[in-house]
This record gives C-alpha cells, sequence and structure tokens, in this order.
C-alpha cells in the first residue's frame, strides 16, 4: 500500500481532491495535512515531516493565494509560495517520492491573444505570479520528475469563490459591476480534482494545463451565474480593471491550451457552463438538506 500525502488538504480544493483520491486509489492511504499539521515555511520541520511520513506522491496545494494582499506582503507571499514549496520538494527528495505542485494562470502577462502553452515563457505580472512561478522552478530543479498543474479561477463548494459571492451580492443590491476585460475559463474543483487524480495515476511529469473547457469574462460569468440561478431582477453592468482599482495587476486574456492534458488523458474536462449548472444544482440541494 502506498501513501499519498496532500498539502493543503482543509482548502477549497484540497477537500474535493481528498474525496476524489479515496475513490480513485482505494488501495492507497490518502493523507490530508493543512497549516496545523505542517507549515511549508518551516524548512527542518517540513523536510522532516514528509520524510517521516514516507510517501509515495506528495500534492502541494498550500498556497498564499490573496493576490492583491501579495502586493502588499511580497516576502510572506514568496515564503509560502516559492520557499514552501522548495521545502516540499527536499522532503520528497529525501523519501524518493513524485511532488505535484498547483500553479496558476497568472505566471503569464495575458498579451498573447491566444491560449497559453505549456512550453510559452512565463512572464508575471504580479507578486502572486511571480511567487508561483518561482516555486514551479523550485519543484521542476528539486523534484526531477515533478508534475506541475496549471489553472485558474477556480470554484467549488468548500470556500471563498466568485460563484458564491455573486449569488451573495445578488441578494444584498440590485446593479452589479464585473469587471468585462479578463478572459479566462472558470473551473470547478471538482473536475479538477478528477483531472489531478488522472494525471497522478499515469505518472505524468512536467507542465499540464488543466481547467475546464472554454472560455469567457468574469462579466460572462456573472451573467451565466445569474441566469442558471433564476436570478432576473438583478442588472449586470460591465466595467474595466482600472476601474475596479484592485492593488495587483490581473492579465487580460490568460485564457490556457489544454491540448496536453487531452492527449494524455484522452479527453478535455467538460465546458465551464456545465459544470456551473452541476455546481449550482449541489448549492440548491445543500440548502434544501439544511
Amino acid at each position: 500500500m502506498s501513501r499519498i500525502l496532500v498539502i493543503g488538504a482543509k482548502g477549497m480544493l484540497g477537500r474535493d481532491l481528498m474525496k476524489e483520491l479515496q475513490i480513485s486509489f482505494p488501495g492507497d492511504e490518502v493523507l490530508g495535512w493543512d497549516i496545523d499539521e505542517i507549515d511549508i515555511r518551516q524548512k527542518q520541520d517540513t523536510v522532516a515531516r514528509i520524510e517521516g511520513a514516507r510517501p509515495a506522491i506528495v500534492i502541494n496545494l498550500a498556497a498564499y493565494t490573496d493576490v492583491d494582499g501579495c502586493e502588499s506582503n511580497e516576502q510572506e507571499a514568496f515564503a509560502v509560495n516559492a520557499d514552501g514549496m522548495r521545502h516540499v520538494a527536499m522532503g520528497v527528495k529525501r523519501c524518493g517520492a513524485r511532488v505535484v505542485y498547483l500553479s496558476t494562470d497568472y505566471v503569464f502577462d495575458g498579451k498573447k491573444g491566444e491560449p497559453y502553452r505549456e512550453d510559452d515563457p512565463p512572464h508575471p505580472l504580479s507578486v502572486y505570479g511571480r511567487s508561483k512561478w518561482k516555486g514551479e522552478q523550485y519543484a521542476l530543479e528539486l523534484a526531477g520528475d515533478g508534475l506541475i498543474i496549471r489553472t485558474q479561477w477556480l470554484y467549488g463548494r468548500y470556500g471563498k469563490n466568485f460563484v458564491t459571492a455573486i449569488l451573495r451580492q445578488a441578494k444584498e443590491k440590485k446593479i452589479l459591476s464585473i469587471v468585462n476585460d479578463q478572459i479566462g475559463s472558470p473551473t470547478y474543483t471538482v473536475d479538477l480534482s478528477r483531472a489531478i487524480s488522472q494525471l497522478v495515476r499515469k505518472i505524468a511529469g512536467g507542465i499540464f494545463h488543466v481547467t475546464n473547457s472554454e472560455s469567457c469574462s468574469w462579466y460572462d460569468f456573472g451573467q451565466a451565474i445569474l441566469k442558471l440561478s433564476g436570478i432576473e431582477e438583478v442588472q449586470v453592468l460591465p466595467i474595466s480593471s482600472s476601474q475596479l482599482g484592485r492593488k495587483a495587476p490581473r492579465p487580460p486574456y490568460s485564457v490556457l491550451n489544454t491540448e496536453r492534458f487531452r492527449k494524455e488523458t484522452g479527453g478535455p474536462l467538460r465546458p465551464w457552463s456545465e459544470a456551473l449548472k452541476d455546481f449550482l444544482y449541489e448549492l440548491e440541494e445543500g440548502e434544501r438538506m439544511k
């Protein structure tokens, strides 16, 4: 029996991934750690704890993901997203395990004008993007067969996200303003968890882009959320990113080319609109069960 260790197991993706791994790897032990069990900023403790657990695979989801917060806390962003990954990779190397690192579309500047391939050179605009890119480099340099999974625009049952934020705001406001000059692919954590499991099973290495299929703007995404939820009385206004005035710059077009994932696994993830329908249905069912 092998052991799979998930770091960041209590986060939005981590909780769905733990469930998926337990289903997909019934003969293995799936161990989940979060900040209470391991602080990846601490080098010696991180290396020792991973070495002591003797996992065959370590999936590192732990991250400082507050994009605007990273701009004000660059040292902390790199301590978690970059050095933290380095410490994990060192522990992985000690016990001969394989490492999986979750990364982001923010490693790109969004100026290419077409979906980014895995071999496109990164050019991050923000502290968050730079820290995640550095984490990628540590994963590949220190763990030779490391697997990097870049994704974007995540939402799911177990954390703050755009979908639940829009639904909450729709109860409080009659007019919502949403940016229409950022394009990407909304990705459901349940679908991403299945994709990670597939790549782990195939012993894939290197960089893979994984998102739900098709793309949209945040404005389009917001409209779809309201329409599918049957909310007709709320008006949605398109605004520019500059009007929003966020501290960290965002890539304007960061759609990821997922062809490599399709070739490796035999098919792409379903369109984001289909995944959104399922998520909204699950939310509704969850409310009924309360």
